[in-house]
Formats: structure tokens, sequence, C-alpha cells
């Protein structure tokens, strides 16, 4: 495998923090491994591809056999960080009566499965890398013990979901020297936080990767917020 750089794989690198990231890990030096489900669409990501450390990867991550193929197109990189970005919200019909149900299988198929079948298909990749990291973007909506109103249905419970996807990971890559997170990106100004969020993509993806820089083994198996404070499950 070749390693001549430290390299990244964003999931969901087509928009928002997983965008953000990929510009922040390119300007660094970092070889950077871009995915997204259409990435003909993706004129935002396509504008930075000048850079001969980015590729572009087709992936959806709902998809098995997409996953596969990434996972062969990567067979010959090692690969320091996995950043399990792409997720979705699952539309309004998430309150106590009024559920669309096809659509929450939906959600967890992409959102919570999506993560484990990225994960499976490139720990060979990381675990022959220096870094060794897989960081699963998550939310505090999923928290069970922080989290206090109802509703959201569909998108809590993919996190929540998510957060123990990430804690099993944890506990059987340690043996691989893998460190496995899960982290909340904040509340962001993007597609799905909406214009009145709290902070943008820059501040966002900044304090992930200074969290990223900070975290070793002993921390595996733990959530993180993007400023990297301690969350609870």
């Amino acid at each position: 495998m070749t390693n001549k750089r430290l390299s990244v794989v964003v999931t969901g690198a087509n928009r928002g923090i997983g965008l953000e990231l990929v510009s922040q890990y390119l300007t660094d030096g970092w070889q950077v491994h871009s995915c997204c489900r259409e990435p003909e669409l993706a004129t935002q990501l396509a504008s930075l591809a000048s850079n001969s450390a980015l590729s572009i990867h087709q992936l959806d991550v709902g998809n098995p056999d997409s996953v596969e193929n990434l996972g062969l197109a990567l067979s010959e990189h090692s690969i320091d960080l996995l950043i399990n970005n792409a997720g979705i919200y699952g539309g309004e019909r998430q309150s106590f009566g009024d559920i669309d149900y096809e659509q929450w299988a939906r959600v967890l198929n992409v959102n919570t499965l999506g993560p484990y079948r990225v994960s499976t298909a490139l720990a060979d990749q990381v675990e022959n890398s220096e870094r060794r990291l897989i960081v699963n973007v998550s939310s505090t909506m999923g928290s069970i013990e922080q989290y206090a109103s109802g509703g959201h249905y569909i998108y809590r419970s993919s996190k929540t979901a998510l957060n123990m996807v990430t804690v099993n990971l944890a506990h059987d890559l340690r043996s691989r020297g893998i460190t496995v997170l899960s982290v909340h990106p904040g509340w962001v100004r993007t597609d799905m936080g909406g214009s009145s969020a709290d902070i943008s993509t820059p501040t966002s993806a900044t304090g992930l990767r200074q969290l990223i820089d900070d975290v070793s083994i002993v921390d595996s198996g733990r959530f993180f917020s993007w400023d990297g404070s301690p969350l609870p499950w």
C-alpha cells in the first residue's frame, strides 16, 4: 500500500460540512478521497479538482454494491482518517401519529447502516495507515440522556443507533489499533441546519479537525462535540 502523505476519505462531500472538510484537508496537504452520490452534479466539489491531491468517487452509502466498489477502488491506498459524514434528515413526517415508515427505513439505511458498511469496506485500509481513525458524524439529537423533547423520531433514532454502531466498532477494531468516535458537528448553517443555525461550516470543520488531531486510542468509543467537549450517550 502507498502512504506518501496523510489521507482522508470524506463521505457526503458535495456540500455543507463534508465539502468544507474536503477544502480544509486539501489546504493542509492531505490526500483527499471525496465521495458523493452524484459527482456530476457536485459543482462546488468539482471546483476543487484542480488540486491533484483530490479524487472524487461516486458513492451511495445506502447501496451495498456502491460501497463495495469504493472499497475496491481504494484497495491499494492507506486511509489515515475515514469521516462518515453522509446523512439525510428524512422529511417532515416525524411526529407521533404521523410517521412516514418508508422514509424511516431509508434514513436508517443511510445514517446507520451506511457508516457501518463504509467502515467495514475500508477497515483494512484504515488499519494500514499511520493515524487509524474512523469518525462517525452523529448528533446530540441522538443522545438519549441529553435530548429532552419529543418528535423527530426518524432522524433521532438513526443517530442513536449510529452511536451504538460507534461503540461496537470501537470494541471490535481496538485490537487492530483503530480509534472510532461519534461527533456532533454543532447546529451548523447548512441545507439541513438552516440559515438560523448557531455556527458556520468553517467553524464546525475547524473544530472537528482540531478534535481529530487531539484524540487517540484511549478515546475510542466516545462521543464528542465539535469543540472537543465530551457528550453523554
